[in-house]
């Protein structure tokens, strides 16, 4: 079974530019875009957000406002080198996370929840690191990315209970569903205003109005249709892949190719003086959707044999559906090997 975090950073730029030399916490700071011939919000930090400044606001109105406004030059480029930071630091969390840009993480816990606990002591987890780390964030955990997404924006985050992404969005604004502002609008002058209004119209007529690309944005938000993620591969990350011309599912077969694919990445290791403390095993299906399971050794190891017993049992929990197409070991902790 899927489940999906969608971690939300509403001030993502601001707490970069505070956790790098910023102005503390407790003054308020913006940053500044150039739309046409003039400069704007970007983003506002929360205690700019409490005095009434928010995006899209002229700088000149704002410091007119607030005098003592911090105010700084937005850089994009920069936001997105920290959130592909970010996600590689979030792979402690799970092999599988992919940003969302430009104030997102998606990370898919199937498989891995069980090792914090529970969900929600994962999530508890991860928001208090953050928070720690002077990062605001909302994060929400659901069975589809597009349920996560909404919640965590537009409920304040939270964890849906399996099979309940219909209820979880129903009641929640059109924009919750990743559609561009101005198809928002034309819904709002039509007097569908939430999810449940749009989901509740004749399928065609929807479509013809407002697009296929509303339809799917409607079906991913409901979890009726699949929406996959790219996960994020650090370059210097230790793994071995094999990819099968024949779809496999069968345990045995499984099992074989984990033996496999632990020999070869422990050859990997051995060259680079290095044993293994965390090891994820990504599998991809032939419709696109995905599993993971992650093991962890008291000590850094490089025995093939050894961590390809600790899947074993595990690989029984795997859906294969209609087939494996390919299976990825990534050593996702390492350390350096002190021979004996």
């Amino acid at each position: 079974m899927r489940r999906m975090v969608s971690v939300y950073l509403p001030t993502w730029s601001t707490d970069r530019v505070r956790r790098h030399g910023g102005p503390p916490p407790d003054e308020p700071l913006v940053t500044a875009i150039s739309v046409g011939s003039a400069r704007r919000i970007g983003c506002a930090c929360s205690k700019a957000l409490e005095l009434g400044l928010g995006p899209g606001l002229p700088i000149a109105q704002a410091q007119a406002r607030v005098p003592n406004l911090h105010v700084v030059e937005a850089k994009p480029e920069e936001d997105r080198a920290a959130l592909g930071r970010l996600a590689r630091w979030a792979i402690a969390y799970s092999p599988v996370v992919a940003l969302d840009p430009p104030d997102g993480l998606w990370i898919d816990i199937a498989g891995v929840a069980h090792l914090f606990g529970s969900e929600e002591k994962l999530l508890e987890h991860l928001l208090g690191r953050l928070t720690s780390q002077g990062i605001n964030a909302k994060a929400a955990i659901a069975d589809a990315p597009g349920t996560a997404w909404a919640v965590a924006r537009f409920r304040g985050g939270g964890i849906i209970p399996v099979g309940r992404s219909v209820e979880a969005v129903a009641t929640l604004p059109v924009a919750a569903l990743r559609i561009p502002p101005q198809t928002v609008a034309t819904m709002q002058k039509l007097g569908v205003d939430r999810v449940g209004q749009l989901a509740a119209m004749p399928r065609a007529p929807m479509v013809r109005r407002f697009g296929k690309d509303v339809a799917l944005r409607l079906d991913q938000a409901l979890g009726h249709a699949f929406e996959p993620i790219n996960p994020l591969i650090p370059e210097e990350t230790v793994l071995a892949t094999c990819a099968f011309a024949e779809p496999i599912g069968r345990l045995e077969h499984l099992q074989q190719v984990v033996r496999h694919l632990a020999e070869d990445l422990c050859g990997q290791l051995v060259k680079r003086g290095q044993g293994v403390r965390r090891l994820d095993l990504i599998l991809r299906r032939v419709d696109q959707k995905g599993a993971s399971l992650r093991v962890g050794t008291a000590k850094a190891t490089r025995e093939h044999g050894h961590l390809a017993k600790l899947f074993d049992e595990r690989l029984e929990t795997i859906d294969p559906g209609f087939g494996i197409e390919e299976m990825v070991l990534v050593a996702s902790k390492v350390e350096p090997f002190a021979e004996i």
